[in-house]
Order: C-alpha cells, then sequence, then structure tokens
C-alpha cells in the first residue's frame, strides 16, 4: 500500500472528501516526522514503535570507482515490529 491508496482507502472507510482523507494522513506523517526528527520516539501499541539510530563516521568505499571515502555521521528511522503485528503477518 502506498500513500494514496491509504488516503483512498480512509476516504471511502470514513466517507470522506479525497481532499480532507489527504489532509488526515499529512497531517499524521508530518507529526512523526517531526517527532522523530527532535529525537522523539513513536510507539503504536500493537504494531510497532519508530525510533532515531545514530551511526558514526565511517570509511566506506565508492563502489563505482573504488575509491575510499569518508562517510559522515548520520542519523536514521528505525522501524522495530511490534510483537502483535508480528504474530498476525506469521499466521
Amino acid at each position: 500500500m502506498n500513500k494514496s491508496e491509504l488516503i483512498e482507502a480512509l476516504s471511502l472507510e470514513k466517507d470522506l472528501t479525497h481532499k480532507r482523507a489527504e489532509h488526515i494522513v499529512n497531517l499524521i506523517f508530518n507529526s512523526m516526522t517531526e517527532e522523530l526528527s527532535n529525537d522523539g520516539r513513536i510507539e503504536i501499541r500493537g504494531f510497532g514503535s519508530f525510533v532515531v539510530k545514530e551511526y558514526k563516521a565511517y570509511t566506506g568505499r565508492n563502489p563505482k570507482t573504488g575509491e575510499t571515502i569518508q562517510v559522515k555521521n548520520k542519523k536514521l528511522p528505525f522501524f522495530k515490529v511490534g510483537k502483535e503485528l508480528r504474530e498476525r503477518v506469521d499466521s
């Protein structure tokens, strides 16, 4: 499912206009993005949690040229699946 399919499903399920459903989905995604940008954590019971992991700088290699490069430290979002979702998908 992609974002437009999620908007369509919400619109049909709750009898909303496409524009209103799109606004709701964007509000949720923007709120989640802002929370993670502020090093926050998002937990959705029964689904999973989103956290930001920090990775230290390291020496990497350009796969195209083989040249050694320095990769800067970075932060990336990480999703950890919840027990209930894991069990439902696995069954």
